[in-house]
């Protein structure tokens, strides 16, 4: 009986482990800003487990780290901080992937959320 739920157990972990989507890679978004005006910004993740690590293009083409980088089946989710001007502007990013696609929505910093599609880069 214990060898069976010992086979159970493990089968369901890794069935939840396949189940998770691959965000890992480069990304590329047109995001939508102020004005109308749209930014090409690339995203780079490193998934590891729940754990999210990487970077994104922003203000005048810089990296910026994100943090607090988070997997949970198809769903990832970070924080980026940007420091301009004496300011501080954090936006949280939460998205779900579908295939070569992840649907963000990115809220915080100036204005409304909004939401992009990222798509993997070839």
């Amino acid at each position: 009986m214990n060898k069976l739920f010992f086979a159970a157990t493990l089968l369901t972990a890794f069935s939840l482990v396949a189940l998770a989507a691959d965000a890992s890679g480069k990304w590329n978004a047109s995001v939508p800003g102020r004005g109308g005006q749209a930014r090409d910004v690339t995203i780079t993740l490193k998934a590891d487990g729940d754990k999210l690590t990487g970077s994104m293009t922003g203000f005048q083409g810089m990296d910026i780290p994100i943090s607090d980088g988070k997997v949970s089946g198809d769903m990832v989710s970070f924080v980026t901080v940007i420091e301009r001007n004496g300011n501080t502007f954090k936006q949280s990013y939460s998205g779900k992937v579908e295939g070569d696609e992840i649907k963000f929505k990115r809220e915080g910093g100036q204005g409304q959320p909004i939401e992009f599609t990222a798509k993997r880069a070839k």
